[in-house]
């Protein structure tokens, strides 16, 4: 997957939400939204994968994966404009999905601050925030 948009001082802490809007493409398998401290260290990959028709939640760590966690709840499809809040809790990321259906994942690495965002693959940003 080819990265599409990468910020390196992004500045997100505990309470903000990050509100991503775009365009997800006709011809790709899926897309990434990834949080963390570097591309190394992630503590949010956020994966729908259309060809399983699943989103995939993971971790990094110094650059190994950790334990997925799949959720079946795909909501928004191939060439269609979507708006995807994520959520920085203490202990936790809530994304909040189009329909308003809610995906929770640890913050297993206890980060207070991301500073590191990417987006890959088949989705074009239109928008984003931080609040």
């Amino acid at each position: 997957m080819a990265v599409k948009l990468e910020i390196v001082n992004l500045g997100m802490k505990t309470g903000d939400t990050l509100k991503v809007k775009g365009k997800i493409s006709d011809d790709e398998d899926g897309f990434s939204i990834n949080l963390g401290y570097s591309s190394s260290d992630l503590a949010l990959h956020f994966n729908p994968r259309f060809n399983e028709s699943v989103i995939v939640c993971n971790s990094r760590c110094s650059n190994t994966w950790q334990t997925e966690h799949r959720d079946d709840h795909l909501c928004f499809s191939k060439g269609s404009t979507v708006k995807i809040a994520i959520k920085m809790e203490g202990d936790k990321f809530e994304v909040k999905l189009p329909d308003g259906h809610e995906v929770e994942f640890p913050n297993r690495h206890s980060y207070d601050k991301i500073k590191y965002m990417s987006i890959k693959g088949g989705f074009r940003v239109t928008s984003f925030k931080l609040d």
